[in-house]
């Protein structure tokens, strides 16, 4: 009990309030809680930091611990466990292209190990967008043990302290615009979302293993399949449940056989990116090009197909189609993918203001305090102050680089990564 409470007191927004105490929480009470920077978007999924000592400002060299040129390159997002940052990358070696894991040391910046995991084939790495890399899903951390994944290409485990493969798996699909779907862990199980360009699915690797334990088919028909949602786990009803998003719906999953609970339909939405959010007892979820929209729907109870019934609000205005966004205090802060920063009531979806951010937007903002972390596509990194009464810039700096990965954040220490390079800000 001692290492959940540790976990607990660092991370109180994982503790419910009333209400809804015991009937619904974030799934994040095991060894993934206790790394600093365990999964795409934190600790609890959410990307909301608890971490003292941040720095809010800094320069291409001063405030800068140290800049560490990767041995690749890779969209996927830096995580933190056991004092080493770990990412995903492709290195090209003549005309083959071979993808693999980094680990970095935190405190020094020296390539603690570096391994090769598979080499797509010419056709395989070709099938992205001008956006997308090959290595963009961000790795997810569990009982020393990094789950690292490539989408169509393959997924593998490795020893965090040494590298060391532990297993390599492929599941193969058609993709359309390369991959970019991060993967969990949950109940002994590596899942993860491959929505390609037919039958797409949602699938469940033992995590010892590597063996394909289930895959459940999406039910719903939609013209185009593919999409991009991370899943987020949560206990809902004292049932755990895996939350995931695809062309057309959003889905409540069983982790023991992979069976649907329930969904809440969406129409045409596709290419869905942004990670689902959990507060306020709301699950709050986007839905995709061509016309993103927000949807606040209640899980608690929800069996079937709860799309008219469990569905609280719905907005349309300057909603992100590929940064996810963050929650605070009863109020949901996003910024869309040209910028448009914008506060909304959790509750009713009502918009409290909006202010324009220059550039435009794939990375995922990490909220520290009152401190919203964004970065452009074109590298710029911004620091906003944002409260529900309004928001502004605080920082700006020109990272010469571009930027699609978001913040990884610990004690002291902010970790950026741009094409080439992954940056340790502060202590």
């Amino acid at each position: 009990m001692v290492p959940l409470l540790k976990a607990l007191l660092q991370f109180p927004a994982l503790i419910m309030t009333p209400p809804l105490s015991g009937t619904i929480a974030l799934f994040v009470f095991s060894h993934s809680a206790l790394a600093d920077w365990p999964q795409f978007r934190g600790p609890t999924g959410q990307g909301v930091s608890a971490a003292r000592n941040v720095p809010s400002k800094w320069g291409l060299r001063e405030g800068v611990t140290w800049k560490r040129k990767l041995p690749g390159k890779g969209w996927s997002s830096p995580v933190i466990g056991e004092n080493k940052v770990i990412m995903t990358v492709a290195r090209e070696v003549g005309e083959e292209v071979i993808l693999g894991v980094v680990a970095v040391d935190a405190q020094s910046g020296e390539i603690v190990w570096n391994r090769d995991l598979f080499i797509p084939g010419a056709a395989e790495a070709k099938k992205r967008h001008s956006k997308n890399g090959l290595a963009s899903a961000t790795p997810y951390l569990e009982a020393g043990v990094v789950y690292a994944h490539f989408g169509h290409m393959g997924s593998a485990a490795l020893k965090l302290t040494t590298g060391e493969v532990i297993w390599k798996q492929e599941v193969k699909y058609q993709p359309v615009h390369g991959t970019g779907s991060s993967p969990v862990v949950v109940d002994g199980l590596m899942v993860f979302n491959a929505d390609g360009a037919s039958d797409p699915v949602i699938v469940a690797l033992d995590r010892r293993k590597g063996e394909v334990i289930w895959k459940t088919p999406r039910s719903q028909k939609v013209k185009k399949t593919f999409s991009f949602g991370t899943p987020l786990v949560l206990e809902i009803d004292g049932r755990t449940q895996v939350i995931s998003q695809a062309s057309g719906k959003v889905a409540a999953y069983d982790p023991r056989d992979g069976r649907e609970i329930w969904m809440v339909r969406y129409g045409e939405g596709y290419s869905v990116v942004p990670r689902p959010v959990f507060a306020n007892g709301l699950l709050y979820v986007t839905t995709g090009f061509d016309r993103a929209s927000l949807l606040a729907i209640r899980p608690q109870g929800a069996k079937g197909d709860v799309t008219d019934t469990h569905v609280v609000f719905k907005e349309t205005r300057y909603i992100p189609k590929t940064p996810s966004f963050v929650e605070s205090g009863g109020y949901l802060y996003l910024v869309d993918d040209t910028g448009s920063l914008t506060c909304r009531d959790a509750e009713s979806g009502k918009m409290k203001w909006r202010e324009k951010i220059p550039g435009n937007f794939s990375s995922s903002p990490v909220l520290i305090g009152n401190k919203l972390y964004l970065a452009t596509e074109d590298g710029v990194a911004y620091v906003a102050e944002i409260s529900p009464k309004g928001g502004k810039i605080v920082f700006e700096l020109e990272m010469e680089e571009r930027i699609f990965a978001s913040p990884a954040i610990m004690d002291g220490a902010l970790f950026l990564r741009s094409e080439e390079h992954l940056w340790k800000i502060g202590r």
